[in-house]
């Protein structure tokens, strides 16, 4: 599977965060390979925006250009107080290369880092599922079990997955950015507790002439809050909060395909729902709406795992945390945390890394999510703060497109405290 050589570190998860952790390795000339449990990339995810550090790590992988040339930027965030349009966020008056939020959809990134990723001669081992995990001293035992589809049935044909092969690697080390069902954090016996309550959305992707004037907006009612991405080519995406909301079988995963869930199955999915939550949520809405080309009703938990590794197996994005995505922050934060993680492990094989750094990078993320996720019960809010925003305050920070002294700016500039 992996040719002749032991991969000095194996890579649980072929998302963004994965596959950027494998690009940083393979730039620094670490052996690496990548695995995950997917048969194809994805085709569909909600996430869809860069934070401006997120594009200065880019930059220094040598792709915030193609992603920028597939990019719709974003220079501001509109927030209304229901119907009523209260500020404008600049979201570039912290400086720096990129002052602006770039939205692209998931799946272009993500090609865009297997193909930088190809020029090392690394592949993504689709089909590739973390099946043993157990630390040694020096390097981390692993078995990975790969999938083929197995069709059977008489009447009628279904397909099934099942274990065609095994290996056996002795990586020196494993990160696990393989979401928020992580094998690899289960595989740790690591803990991943609810810390907040979960959301429900009704996103809505379509077409419109709509004018956003390069920002996205954010709705926020005392009941629920709700964002409008405008993404290229002339469509944008709606995400409604579903307050009160709750079904067992909402989608919570990537889709390998572009699909609509049955507007029979959600209701709250049909076309004239769409047009009932915008004139409820969004009056001054007045573009038009053209094919509606992906909508889900989607769950989002927030959580955040007890530890963030130990030893030689560590947890970046999602694996590690999850929180609302109305900012995007699991995904953005993801790529710094797992930038920093590389480059640890690529010293450490190096022999030139601190004893310390690796807990270090631990209790730094465990820190920055419990403010994030608002489990250090601090309330933002001081004295400066609109009183029009205090209702909304305790759970604004997650909500705003930056993460580090970014997210302090866009605070500031709401008379938050971060």
């Amino acid at each position: 599977m992996f040719g002749k050589k032991q991969p000095e570190v194996l890579v649980v998860g072929a998302g963004p965060v994965g596959l950027t952790a494998a690009l940083v390795l393979a730039r620094r000339g670490v052996r690496v390979k990548i695995v995950d449990e997917a048969w194809r990339p994805t085709t569909h995810a909600y996430a869809l925006a860069l934070h401006p550090q997120a594009l200065d790590l880019l930059e220094r992988l040598e792709l915030a250009s193609p992603v920028l040339d597939k990019a719709e930027r974003v220079l501001g965030l509109g927030v209304y107080a229901g119907s009523k349009r209260m500020a404008r966020l600049d979201l570039g008056r912290g400086g720096g290369a990129f002052p602006f939020v770039a939205v692209l959809r998931q799946s272009v990134l993500e090609e865009l880092l297997v193909a930088a990723l190809a020029k090392h001669h690394v592949e993504v081992e689709w089909n590739h599922r973390l099946a043993r995990l157990r630390q040694a001293p020096d390097h981390v035992d692993v078995t990975i079990d790969k999938l083929e589809k197995d069709q059977v049935g008489y009447a009628v044909m279904h397909t099934s997955w099942c274990v065609a092969d095994s290996h056996d690697w002795k990586p020196s080390f494993v990160i696990g950015a393989d979401g928020h069902a992580s094998l690899v954090r289960r595989r740790l016996e690591v803990e991943f507790p609810e810390v907040g309550r979960a959301q429900h959305f009704a996103v809505f992707e379509f077409g419109t002439d709509f004018d956003f004037e390069h920002e996205l907006r954010l709705v926020l009612r005392t009941t629920d809050a709700n964002v409008v991405w405008p993404l290229p080519d002339g469509r944008c995406r709606w995400s409604f909060e579903l307050p009160g909301y709750d079904d067992p079988g909402d989608q919570r995963e990537k889709t390998r395909h572009v699909f609509e869930l049955g507007s029979g199955r959600y209701p709250i999915l049909e076309e004239k729902n769409l047009y009932s939550l915008l004139e409820e949520r969004a009056p001054w809405f007045d573009g038009k709406v053209d094919e509606i080309d992906w909508r889900l009703v989607v769950r989002f938990e927030r959580r955040l795992a007890t530890s963030f590794g130990h030893g030689r197996a560590w947890l970046a994005g999602d694996a590690g945390h999850m929180t609302s995505p109305v900012g995007i922050q699991s995904m953005n934060v993801g790529l710094r945390e797992v930038d920093e993680l590389a480059n640890l492990i690529a010293d450490e094989l190096a022999g030139a890394q601190r004893a310390d750094g690796f807990a270090a990078y631990g209790e730094a993320r465990l820190h920055e999510w419990r403010r994030l996720l608002g489990v250090d019960g601090r309330d933002p809010a001081t004295d400066d703060t609109p009183k029009w925003l205090r209702p909304f305050a305790p759970d604004l920070l997650p909500a705003l497109p930056a993460s580090g002294p970014g997210l302090a700016e866009l605070a500031r500039q709401l008379g938050l405290r971060c």
